[in-house]
């Protein structure tokens, strides 16, 4: 039998439920490339319309997701406007630029994770041809765990309004961002063009993520889908798993909350290690190590014990998710007690 693992590196890693996994071996499949995987149509519609939105694409990855809404937003030379955290320009592998030959304007997050449209607005480049043209503003929601308030994410709308920019979320875990803030996931995509939801962080689903937008953006996209790989056929059985997951397993993300902070607080009692600098809003610790105490010496360690981490991740990050109990908490404690 496989080890089990207590797994604290991300959310990434989690695995689907006994039910979940039925749900895929039902699945009424086609070939999606040609449009009749009922499973994954019956999703995107779903998808659509429970966030607000025209039109939905099933992708296979985030990255992949970011990608094409940029590259439908933007063309040859364009500009989009990000924040220096954010995972579209910097965990991304430069895709826009590479793949999209579209220019980032990384702007600084501030320490809520927001950017400041003062900032932004400085950044928006003349009408003049010796510049990229600025089109689009994309944020991100949760970024390093904390959430952008609603308060915020209006103001932005008015924002790309008034400067005739589209306004797009990497929302990779905005439904973590939408039980922190114990409202409905409408209230937040009330405010953006387009948007992605990732389905296999803490939704628990294998593999997928969503692209939300208008028809003629997802028309867009599906031939940018195609155009770089992203095709799928069969797709129905990843498809089940992602409606299964929007269906069964938002709520789970408040346990996952509530774990977090418990997990914070439990470092916080052990000597070379602090969370104080990091306000704990989602299911993502960051914890300060004392240079005095080896971390990868304590990875090693832990690693024979069962227990993963990522040792030096901005001092260190350990992610809660549906596979991480309060016991499995204790047991990481008490290992690096």
């Amino acid at each position: 039998m496989a080890q089990q693992w207590i797994d604290f590196r991300s959310d990434t890693v989690t695995k689907p439920c006994e039910n979940m996994l039925k749900a895929m071996m039902n699945a009424d499949v086609g070939d999606d490339v040609y449009g009749d995987d009922p499973t994954v149509n019956e999703l995107e519609r779903f998808a659509a319309e429970r966030h607000g939105f025209d039109s939905a694409l099933f992708v296979s990855s985030g990255t992949q997701a970011n990608l094409i809404a940029l590259m439908s937003h933007c063309e040859r030379g364009d500009e989009y406007l990000c924040g220096q955290s954010a995972h579209n320009y910097r965990y991304e592998a430069g895709g826009a630029a590479v793949l999209g030959s579209i220019q980032p304007q990384p702007i600084e997050n501030e320490s809520d994770g927001t950017l400041c449209l003062t900032k932004l607005q400085r950044a928006i480049k003349p009408n003049d041809f010796h510049f990229a043209r600025t089109r689009l503003l994309s944020l991100e929601n949760t970024i390093g765990g904390k959430v952008l308030p609603l308060s915020y994410l209006a103001k932005a709308r008015g924002f790309c309004d008034e400067h005739q920019l589209k306004l797009h979320l990497d929302g990779a875990r905005v439904y973590n961002a939408a039980i922190a803030l114990n409202i409905d996931i409408g209230e937040i995509s009330q405010y953006f063009d387009s948007m992605t939801i990732c389905l296999s962080k803490g939704l628990g689903a294998p593999v997928g993520s969503l692209l939300l937008g208008t028809t003629d953006l997802i028309d867009k996209a599906k031939r940018i889908r195609k155009m770089l790989g992203g095709g799928m056929r069969q797709a129905g059985y990843l498809a089940a798993a992602g409606h299964y997951a929007l269906l069964n397993n938002t709520q789970q993300l408040s346990i996952d909350h509530d774990n977090a902070r418990y997990l914070a607080a439990k470092l916080n009692e052990l000597e070379g290690f602090s969370t104080q600098q990091y306000q704990v809003q989602t299911n993502i610790v960051f914890v300060d190590v004392d240079p005095r105490v080896n971390i990868n010496q304590i990875s090693d360690r832990l690693k024979h014990q069962g227990i993963i981490i990522t040792p030096g991740y901005q001092g260190m990050r350990l992610v809660t998710h549906r596979n991480i109990s309060k016991s499995d908490i204790d047991r990481l404690i008490n290992a690096l007690t």
